[in-house]
């Protein structure tokens, strides 16, 4: 089933995964080496408090700002992870001072394929590695 009432851009479509990763985001058209994807959006919070949060949609700007984007309208929260990424997360100065997540594809992505991004060692280590990697071409031992 393709979620795409969560979403307006046509390139993109929300749908399941492979087991155990739930929803993912696939690209319905060919995406270009070093096209921009997505942003990945949310509520800004202080880090700090962050930390006390129960949330796996966290996404850390720097030591004092931190995105919390578990809102279903952030398409950027449906990219799974993998130890061998197609796209990568690059923050940019954005305007009034604030700093943004966009996401940019890292190498050509075909139509059908899943986007995926590395989440990083301090995500890995808290949720995945206690379930196991299930990315397709997992580089890590578990």
């Amino acid at each position: 089933m393709i979620y795409s009432s969560l979403m307006s851009d046509v390139r993109f479509a929300i749908k399941r995964s492979r087991p155990g990763t739930g929803l993912g985001l696939f690209a319905r058209v060919q995406i270009g080496k070093g096209d921009f994807i997505a942003e990945y959006t949310g509520t800004r919070i202080p880090t700090p408090d962050a930390e006390e949060l129960d949330s796996r949609y966290l996404f850390e700007i720097d030591e004092k700002w931190t995105i919390e984007g578990s809102s279903r309208s952030n398409i950027a929260r449906y990219i799974n992870h993998s130890c061998k990424p197609n796209v990568e997360a690059v923050i940019e100065d954005g305007q009034g001072g604030e700093d943004h997540i966009n996401i940019y594809a890292m190498r050509n992505i075909g139509a059908g394929e899943e986007f995926t991004i590395d989440y990083g060692e301090e995500y890995f280590d808290e949720f995945i590695r206690p379930r196991g990697c299930r990315c397709d071409r997992c580089t890590v031992a578990v």
